[in-house]
């Protein structure tokens, strides 16, 4: 599984998982890949490193704001994210980093089923999609810890 960060032509960065990265440029030539945030269909990957486990400290994940022309979120933007947010806050249980270790739990039968969110790297993310655990990626812009401009 491979992740690009991506952007659309009016700025917006998001990600996005392909099998490879043939199977990106396919999409992207097709037309399938579009931005989240404006549906524009003019996307492109943007430099990224790749994941180098020293065995050190773990980086933890970035977030790229959403923001529109001018530097706010549009009105209408930022109410349907403040409405996520609450939602997301009130129906899950807040696990931090844990997030692997207590999702795998609850995927094995281990714990009790229940809605619960954190942080993970990319590898972990890939590393529980492999395992069929079924988690999903808040968009750039929602996290939660963050208020809103």
């Amino acid at each position: 599984m491979k992740v690009f960060r991506l952007t659309c032509a009016h700025g917006h960065g998001f990600e996005g998982w392909f099998a490879s990265s043939e199977e990106f440029d396919r999409q992207q030539a097709g037309g399938e890949i579009h931005c989240p945030v404006c549906d524009d269909r003019v996307v492109s990957r943007l430099p990224s490193a790749p994941y180098v486990n020293t065995g050190g400290r773990v980086a933890e994940p970035q977030t790229l704001p959403v923001v529109a022309k001018g530097g706010s979120v549009a009105p209408e933007l930022a109410t349907a994210l403040a409405a996520i947010k609450a939602f997301v806050v009130a129906n899950t249980e807040d696990v931090g980093r844990q997030f692997p270790e207590v999702a795998r739990r609850i995927h094995y039968g281990e714990e009790s089923q229940r809605g619960i969110r954190g942080r993970v790297t990319t590898e972990e993310a890939q590393e529980l999609n492999e395992e069929g655990i079924e988690a999903v990626a808040l968009p750039a812009g929602l996290a939660l810890d963050e208020p809103l401009h």
